[in-house]
């Protein structure tokens, strides 16, 4: 494996600090990551992911709280399962942003995010 840049494991530490049974968007996680404007990167990013490392990949959602993959595949009823065996609640292929949505406090900022 190529050892992965350190823009890709800025992303992977950072979707490590989404709490269980909360969940993020792709440009959340990019801007957290010190990556404004890159949101498919962490499509990428996670895509990469090693599976020893055990990246909680979805938790990660689009902007509006839809699940990234098409409604019915085998991806998006795999990620559904995870969420809601966190308690996340998926209606239609989407999570409420609002009840779930991870918001992080500045102590996550300053000691989980730190890079």
């Amino acid at each position: 494996m190529i050892e992965p840049s350190d823009k890709v494991k800025r992303i992977w530490k950072t979707v490590v600090a989404v709490p269980k049974g909360k969940v993020a968007s792709y440009g959340q996680i990019a801007d957290l990551a010190g990556l404004p404007g890159r949101a498919r990167l962490v499509g990428k990013a996670l895509g990469l992911a090693p599976k020893e490392m055990a990246i909680p990949w979805y938790r990660i959602l689009r902007s509006n709280g839809q699940l990234a993959f098409e409604k019915g595949s085998e991806n998006a009823l795999r990620q559904k399962g995870f969420l809601q065996d966190e308690a996340v609640v998926v209606l239609n292929n989407r999570v409420k942003l609002d009840q779930f949505g991870w918001q992080p406090n500045l102590a996550d900022i300053l000691m989980k995010l730190e890079f």
